[in-house]
């Protein structure tokens, strides 16, 4: 199978290629070709990376069959953003292989386990709704602006903004 690694490290005092290392170890013990290795020094909170987006856009233009990653969270933080990459990944058939998790989309046990983590992931957001709606209404005040809150402070935006307006 052809595959495209990704690596990447939040800080330059950090160093990916214990990462591609390893993953490179394990697409030689699993016989998969690689065919394109990718590797980003950024925050993972940080949806839009240079060399994922890269990767992205082989993957959307074809010939990997799966992407390696070392570890879950080294392809993002954010669950929206991880759901969102798998989506698309899954909508190419294309797979996904968290090396050190035994993670691997390509078998239909690492389908299940992805699908598991969806429907867990979706209850945790559909809670986090209720319990904002139910704060929302338990508390009159909260999301509102009235004569009982404090007035917003204003920002250097809007000091600076109001200053050209002044100055026309």
């Amino acid at each position: 199978m052809k595959v495209a690694l990704y690596a990447r490290v939040s800080t330059d005092e950090q160093e990916p290629e214990h990462q591609m290392k390893s993953l490179r170890q394990y697409c030689q013990i699993n016989e998969h070709e690689v065919v394109g290795e990718y590797t980003d020094i950024i925050s993972g909170i940080k949806d839009s990376r240079p060399q994922l987006d890269l990767m992205m856009k082989k993957v959307y233009e074809g010939g990997i069959g799966a992407v390696v990653v070392w570890k879950l969270d080294r392809l993002g933080r954010s669950l929206k953003h991880l759901m969102s990459v798998m989506e698309t990944l899954e909508a190419r058939k294309v797979g996904f292989i968290s090396t050190t998790q035994g993670f691997d989309t390509t078998k239909p046990e690492g389908r299940l386990l992805f699908h598991i983590f969806g429907a867990i992931a979706q209850f945790e957001r559909d809670l986090i709704s209720a319990r904002t709606k139910l704060g929302i209404k338990d508390n009159p005040l909260v999301g509102k602006r009235g004569k009982d809150r404090k007035p917003r402070k204003k920002g250097g935006y809007y000091l600076r903004y109001m200053a050209t307006r002044k100055a026309m």
